[in-house]
């Protein structure tokens, strides 16, 4: 009897499998977020590639140069840095960073310039139309 029931179980009782599969689901669900994080953390590591989303840019509005200044002191090489620098945008296709980025390391004065890339999710269709004319593929 209890084999017949394990094959044909009562009616408006779900089979055993049926939960099986949502307490999977929901774990997945679950944990999906950490798993996903760990994956990509270890590939980096066993790689030694940059994961993307690692790092994030942050933009500030500041009323004047000075609270800037005072926000923008870091540390290097164990020392409060407080520096002048110009910010430089380049707008390249996302084929010719890894390029642009070999370039900018061979002529820059600084031992490990800053230099990163924001792929361009939207913009006026106008300036794509002229940014991709003034950028056409060798």
């Amino acid at each position: 009897m209890d084999r017949l029931l394990s094959r044909c179980p009562l009616p408006g009782y779900p089979r055993p499998s049926v939960f099986m599969c949502l307490l999977i689901l929901t774990a997945s669900f679950l944990t999906y977020p950490m798993l996903r994080t760990l994956s990509l953390q270890l590939h980096s590591a066993v790689t030694g590639s940059y994961v993307s989303g690692t790092y994030s840019i942050v933009f500030v509005n500041c009323p004047n140069e000075q609270i800037a200044r005072d926000i923008a002191r870091y540390f290097w090489k164990g020392e409060i840095e407080e520096a002048t620098e110009i910010l430089l945008l380049i707008k390249t296709k996302t084929s010719k960073v890894r390029m642009l980025s070999s370039y900018v390391r061979l002529v820059h004065p600084f031992e490990i310039p800053e230099i990163f890339s924001l792929p361009m999710d939207q913009g006026d269709v106008h300036y794509l139309k002229w940014l991709e004319e003034g950028m056409e593929e060798d």
